[in-house]
Order: structure tokens, then C-alpha cells, then sequence
């Protein structure tokens, strides 16, 4: 690892203070089992009245969907089933007959929007809303990003198969046995160590194009799913302790920097973990690439995680995990990004509470990732 790359990743955090409008944030690099870079800068809010450190404590979004998924693929390693197995064989009424855990996973089974009106904070009113739901698409149709029935959808099966959500196995099963202050249900004994968030504005032009053109539009499949189920739209209804502790797996997780890329470097092999060799291949291998329904732009999944698609000569199209074809992670609405590089035992996170209005990381993010690859 290069010690000019880690001064280079540096000095891009600070930067992004002093003239992007960062307000709080915490940045963590780890290498081969070893935390060699963390640093927190900033407040807690506006009216700078916490300090923001290493160990403050940040929502992180869509960020939560790596560990869900981890989560849900260890318990199905516990039970002998997995990736290929059927979801009707846990979820009898699950509404897509052919689908795998695989497909469930790497947003195949056409279920990000529904047509029932169900709300985020009632678990069973969602599960009867997406056993009622007809596919918008099915498994060999392609795929598109599900960014809030995610969590049901993988909460269930969980629950079915060990009676406590996936934040309870989340806590029990890999967190506490890794160290890891990261929560998806924080206890109220943290809620004081939660930064507040501040939403993101953009130009006109931003919402002309794209992918924002597409959420702006009434009744497109872009602007139903990212309402589908009901509530939890604001940044405002974030910052609600509520929100904190309902433990919704795909996008409730709250943690440290720290604790986000530790989990990866236990998802990529650099570290002893819960995670068996059949999780990480499942969190590292591509089940799906192409041009996503729901993002309008082309994306690659494996079963949870997000991998950089690449072209037809095998190219990446972007580089949002870094210049490795195996490189995986998630990020989170706003800004927030983890990642796990394979093939040289790196892995990252950035947490900050001022967001941008992006479905992918930023310069703040991504310009330490080009950083930390450098040579």
C-alpha cells in the first residue's frame, strides 16, 4: 500500500471541506486485516454542536444493502440452501415461481415498485403487497434497481427461516462476532452518537436528464419505485430516531466508517469472519449486468453487492470500486460509499451528513477511491 496514495486520499477529505461543502464525515481504509487510515473531520450539524469524530454515527442508506444480503446469504448457508435455491422453498406465496435467492438478490424479479399501498413501517402490510404484486418483469427479462422493497424482501426470508429480523441475525451472527458499530435497529443507548443529515440541492439542469428526468415523471417505473412502500421519503424523517431504530435492511443501517469497511474486508477473505467461502462468492460474483430499468444507466449486481459494468472488450464503464474487475460494494443515497477489493485486500468506506443529490457517489467519494488505487 502507498503511502503517497493514502496522503493523496487525505488530502482529497480535507478538500472536500474546504470547497465542496462538507459539513461531517469519517473516511476508512483498510489493508490486508489492518485499519491503516481513519479519520473523522467536521460537526455533527450545522450549528456545530458535536464534534464530528471517528466514532459518530451516520445513516448510510442504500450503503445497508451489502450487509443485509450478507446476512440473508449466511443464514441460508446455515440451513444447506442458497443462491440458486428457490425463494418458494422458504416463501411459498412469493409471488415470481421461477425466482432464485440469486435473482432476489440482483434485482431480477420485476417487485421495485408495487401497486398496493403499503407502508415502510409495517412489515407484514409490505409482504402482502408484494405477494399481491405482478412482476413488472421476470428472471431472463433483465433487471432494475429495487431501492426500497429490498428490505422486505429480504427481511422475510429471514424471518422465516430463524423467527428474528435480519437486524437481530445482522447483530447476532456477524456485527458483535467482528466488532462491528454498525446497526440495522440501532438501540436507543446510541441514538446520541447520530450526526445529523442534511439533504442535497441540484441545478435545473439535473432534473432535465436521465435519471431524474425519469423520477420526475408521474407514474414511471423510476419515480414508483423509489415510493414503493409509503414513507421515509424525506431527509427530514431520517433524522427521526424512529427511523434509527426500525431496522429496515435497505437503507435503515446506521454505523462508523470504520465498522462499514471492516464488514468488507470480511466479505473479500482479508479478515477471520462469520462469512463462509460460499457468502463471499455469492457477495463477489456478477449475476446480472446491463442497463438497469430503475437507475437508467448500465449496472452490475451480484447477490446484493454492486460491481462496475463493463463493455463489450471487458472495460470498466466507471470506476466506482476502483480499477479492479472484482471489486464490489454499495452505496448510499446522498453520498455514502464502501468497497472491497479482492485482489489487493483493500477495502473502504466514507460517511458524511451533508448529501448530494445523486444516485451514485460524488467527487468527495470517488475521487479518494481514484486515490487509494494510485500508484
Amino acid at each position: 500500500m502507498s503511502p503517497s496514495a493514502l496522503g493523496e486520499l487525505l488530502s482529497i477529505f480535507e478538500e472536500n471541506f474546504r470547497t465542496r461543502g462538507e459539513i461531517g464525515a469519517s473516511v476508512s481504509v483498510w489493508w490486508r486485516g489492518e485499519e491503516i487510515l481513519s479519520e473523522g473531520h467536521g460537526w455533527c450539524e450545522k450549528e456545530q454542536q458535536r464534534a464530528w469524530t471517528t466514532q459518530t454515527l451516520a445513516p448510510v442508506y442504500s450503503a445497508t444493502k451489502g450487509p443485509s444480503a450478507a446476512t440473508l446469504l449466511l443464514v441460508l448457508d446455515e440451513r444447506g440452501l442458497g443462491p440458486d435455491t428457490l425463494v418458494r422453498e422458504v416463501w411459498p406465496a412469493f409471488p415470481v415461481a421461477e425466482a432464485t435467492f440469486a435473482h432476489l438478490l440482483s434485482h431480477q424479479c420485476g417487485l421495485a415498485a408495487l401497486d398496493r399501498k403499503a407502508s415502510v413501517w409495517d412489515h407484514a402490510d409490505v409482504i402482502a403487497a408484494i405477494e399481491a404484486q405482478t412482476p413488472a418483469w421476470r428472471p431472463g427479462d433483465g433487471h432494475g434497481y429495487h431501492p426500497r422493497t429490498f428490505g422486505a424482501l429480504v427481511d422475510e426470508p429471514v424471518r422465516r427461516l430463524t423467527g428474528q429480523t435480519l437486524g437481530q441475525v445482522w447483530r447476532e451472527k456477524i456485527a458483535a462476532p467482528l466488532g462491528l458499530e454498525f446497526w440495522i435497529g440501532l438501540p436507543e443507548s446510541e441514538h446520541h452518537r447520530v450526526a445529523r443529515l442534511y439533504p442535497g440541492k441540484a441545478g435545473a439542469e439535473d432534473m432535465q436528464s436521465g435519471f431524474y428526468k425519469e423520477f420526475n415523471t408521474e407514474g414511471s417505473i423510476v419515480r414508483r419505485a423509489f415510493g414503493s412502500p409509503r414513507g421515509l421519503h424525506s431527509v427530514q424523517e431520517m433524522n427521526d430516531p424512529k427511523a434509527w431504530s426500525a431496522g429496515l435492511p435497505a437503507m435503515g443501517g446506521i454505523g462508523t466508517a470504520s465498522a462499514l469497511a471492516k464488514f468488507y474486508q470480511a466479505a473479500i477473505g482479508a479478515i477471520a469472519s462469520p462469512l463462509t467461502d460460499a457468502v463471499r462468492q455469492a457477495l463477489a460474483q456478477v449475476r446480472i449486468s446491463g442497463d438497469d430499468r430503475v437507475l437508467v444507466r448500465p449496472t452490475a449486481f451480484s447477490c446484493g453487492c454492486q460491481l462496475d459494468p463493463v463493455d463489450a472488450n471487458g472495460h470498466k464503464l466507471r470506476e466506482l470500486y476502483g480499477p479492479s474487475p472484482q471489486a464490489f460494494g454499495h452505496p448510499g443515497a446522498g453520498g455514502s460509499h464502501a468497497l472491497g477489493d479482492p485482489d489487493s485486500g483493500l477495502s473502504f468506506a466514507y460517511l458524511m451528513n451533508q448529501m448530494e443529490l445523486n444516485v451514485f457517489p460524488g467527487p468527495k467519494s470517488t475521487d479518494m477511491v481514484r486515490a487509494l488505487f494510485s500508484t
